[in-house]
């Protein structure tokens, strides 16, 4: 490899904060033990998140798991933590929310160890898609994840877009 390529592996390395989660899709295989192997370049975008642990939980509107590096979970525990404990309607939902949630880490050849249980409430096979969204990543079986992409025809995304993003002040971004 030249020289730029390691420049650029470098740059993505040491400025991985600006992105939280990696860029892209990630066809992946979960072996027959339920252990899926951390794509290469998605290891590279996430850094030194991706020594800290995840937590895998049920998907929240979908027949998915979604992923959370440790310190994006910490976040959203601290936003349930704000929720006022006296209010039944709260603690229910801070009970669903985490319930199913699981810590996981790289193991040292990278792969995430799933349980078998999530795999199960997940609907995984064997062929996983591993996506992005902003504040975490999600874990889909294959074929759900392409017909849940292609329910979103392009004049209905266009739309969606635009009345979703079409507001927002360009500049700021």
């Amino acid at each position: 490899m030249g020289d730029s390529g390691k420049k650029c592996t470098n740059f993505i390395a040491q400025n991985v904060n600006f992105l939280n989660y990696p860029i892209g899709q990630y066809q992946c295989k979960l072996d027959a033990k339920g252990r899926l192997m951390l794509p290469a370049d998605c290891k590279v975008q996430l850094g030194e998140l991706a020594e800290e642990g995840f937590v895998l939980r049920p998907g929240l509107f979908d027949q998915c798991l979604e992923l959370y590096t440790m310190s994006d979970w910490t976040k959203t525990q601290e936003k349930l933590r704000a929720l006022n404990q006296f209010v039944r309607s709260n603690v229910e939902l801070v009970r669903k929310y985490n319930a199913g949630a699981k810590m996981v880490k790289l193991d040292g050849t990278g792969r995430i160890q799933i349980p078998k249980n999530l795999i199960e409430t997940g609907g995984l096979q064997k062929e996983v898609i591993l996506t992005s969204l902003t504040s975490n990543m999600e874990l889909w079986d294959r074929a759900a994840y392409e017909a849940r992409i292609n329910s979103l025809d392009q004049d209905a995304f266009e739309k969606l877009a635009t009345e979703k993003l079409g507001s927002v002040d360009q500049t700021s971004l």
